[in-house]
């Protein structure tokens, strides 16, 4: 259902007021597939009558205010970038600032490709809007149709007070397609489908589309009372850095072959040389212990802090994927809880190719768990410092590196997506995954010059393989400068700084469009 549509359905005759309507993203990355992402853009705005995947604003429901933003498929998949991701974060930022529920309605393939890194980074932004109107007790309405899948349902879309499903939507982590290829398992013609989230605990309401209308004036009827304006807060103002620039040489693809070296240096070598009395914490309170996730408290010069990292072993018996479960998640966020009852600060270790994606990780809820540790470590009040080691992929990578400082190894990478998959999916050839390297600007390098982290951390000549010990010490090095930093804030200051990391990340990328008299139809290529 177009976006238009599915507001008029849904809302008071004639009281949508929409914000932000030519909104349009840049191009960081200089992407090109099959045609240049600009012109791409165009494409699809020119055929769709839409400016972007995302459309918000104000309306009533039954006579009572609310913030809406609603995805739209037809632009793209309705995949997240800059720009619906600074719209869900300003719809959230109105909501909380007016005392008004925030209702979204998700149609989303996830994040959008052709962004890179700074899409993928959404995830982070709206997760710490959604986490921000928590704190302030504004209701959250989600309302999944079809389909919602990936980053979108990862972010925000899970995490609603009350998630709301539309009849025949099917929502999850990982489609359909990527589970069995993945797994080489045949799923249950049930997979993700209404029926499946509901039996498995993942929405409240499963409603046909005729009767969503209802539902939701039921809600927000429940919801509107719960709020007094004088509780309200005015937010903080938005940080932007100044540009950095960075030279290095190393080919993108070189760089990904390189950190997924079975003789790199990985969490469990840190583990030894950085740190010490370790004491391992183990199982989620809820269901299962997933090894693939460390979580414990440890000292570092002396010092408490509580360690969590994907537990990535690349050789010998005990080797695995680093690609983490639901109650591996689940962990994570019961210890990051755990470090700010006792004020210990947190440091997090990054080093996986994504999240598990299997049947039994979306029956157990792989999108809401990514989720709540997000918005968990975005509103911490205790320092959060977050280190990609090795491989940093897509929504799994990301759970474990929302904090105060994001900081990568030097030869780590960061991606929305793997070289292999975006070269499937953008050039039909997964044999162009170094071109897609190349595109995706996901070395530490690229992040650190697009301000999307805050620091990389050198290692010896050659790579952290070449000399772990070394290695060990130049990170022991930046962890202990980092954290001496961050020590002593005050647990709301930390916060507020947080939070205004995250608001800027990728807003220097939205920009107002200009309409043209562009004709719908005109291009041939509209494919996202």
């Amino acid at each position: 259902m177009p976006a238009a549509d599915r507001i008029t359905s849904l809302v008071d005759p004639g009281t949508f007021r929409e914000f932000e309507a030519t909104l349009t993203p840049g191009d960081p990355l200089g992407f090109h597939d099959r045609v240049p992402y600009p012109r791409r853009c165009a494409q699809v705005r020119a055929r769709t009558g839409l400016w972007e995947s995302a459309v918000f604003g104000t309306a009533d429901i039954a006579g009572r205010r609310v913030v809406m933003v609603v995805f739209d498929f037809a632009f793209l998949g309705g995949s997240m970038g800059v720009v619906a991701g600074e719209k869900l974060a300003q719809a959230a930022e109105i909501a909380s600032r007016e005392c008004v529920p925030l209702v979204t309605v998700s149609a989303s393939g996830g994040g959008r490709m052709q962004e890179g890194a700074f899409a993928l980074f959404q995830g982070a932004k709206t997760a710490a809007a959604i986490s921000a109107l928590r704190d302030a007790g504004i209701p959250y309405i989600s309302v999944l149709t079809d389909p919602v899948i990936g980053g979108v349902q990862v972010s925000f879309a899970s995490a609603g007070d009350v998630v709301v499903v539309e009849e025949g939507t099917r929502a999850g982590f990982a489609g359909r397609r990527v589970v069995e290829q993945t797994t080489g398992r045949t799923l249950p013609a049930d997979f993700q489908t209404d029926a499946f989230l509901l039996r498995h605990g993942h929405v409240d309401i499963v409603a046909p589309r005729r009767e969503l209308s209802q539902c939701l004036a039921r809600l927000v009827a429940y919801a509107v009372p719960a709020r007094r304006a004088q509780d309200c807060g005015t937010g903080d103002p938005v940080h932007r850095a100044v540009p950095r620039m960075l030279q290095d040489d190393t080919d993108p693809w070189d760089a990904v072959v390189a950190v997924r070296a079975v003789h790199r240096p990985r969490l469990a070598h840190y583990l030894a040389t950085v740190f010490t009395d370790t004491m391992e914490l183990h199982g989620d309170r809820r269901r299962d212990d997933d090894a693939m996730v460390f979580t414990g408290l440890a000292r570092l010069d002396g010092d408490p802090v509580v360690v969590i990292g994907h537990n990535r072993i690349t050789d010998g018996p005990r080797r695995n994927s680093g690609m983490a479960s639901p109650a591996g998640y689940r962990k994570a966020t019961r210890v990051m809880l755990l470090a700010a009852r006792w004020s210990i600060p947190v440091v997090t270790f990054v080093d996986t190719p994504g999240a598990h994606p299997a049947a039994d990780a979306e029956a157990d809820n792989q999108s809401a768990a990514i989720a709540e540790t997000m918005l968990t470590a975005s509103r911490l009040p205790t320092p959060v410092l977050c280190v990609v080691i090795g491989e940093g992929g897509s929504g799994g990578a990301l759970a474990l590196s929302i904090g105060d400082r994001l900081l990568m190894q030097h030869n780590a990478t960061f991606s929305i997506i793997s070289p292999e998959g975006c070269a499937a999916i953008l050039f039909s050839d997964s044999t162009k995954a170094p071109q897609a390297a190349r595109a995706l600007h996901l070395r530490a390098t690229d992040l650190y010059r697009h301000e999307l982290i805050d620091g990389i951390v050198q290692e010896p000549p050659g790579g952290a393989h070449t000399d772990p010990p070394r290695a060990a010490d130049l990170l022991a090095t930046a962890l202990r400068r980092h954290l001496a930093e961050l020590r002593g804030t005050d647990g709301r200051q930390l916060v507020a700084r947080r939070n205004r990391r995250l608001r800027a990340l990728g807003g220097d990328w939205c920009r107002p469009g200009v309409a043209t008299d562009h004709a719908p139809g005109q291009d041939e290529d509209d494919r996202g």
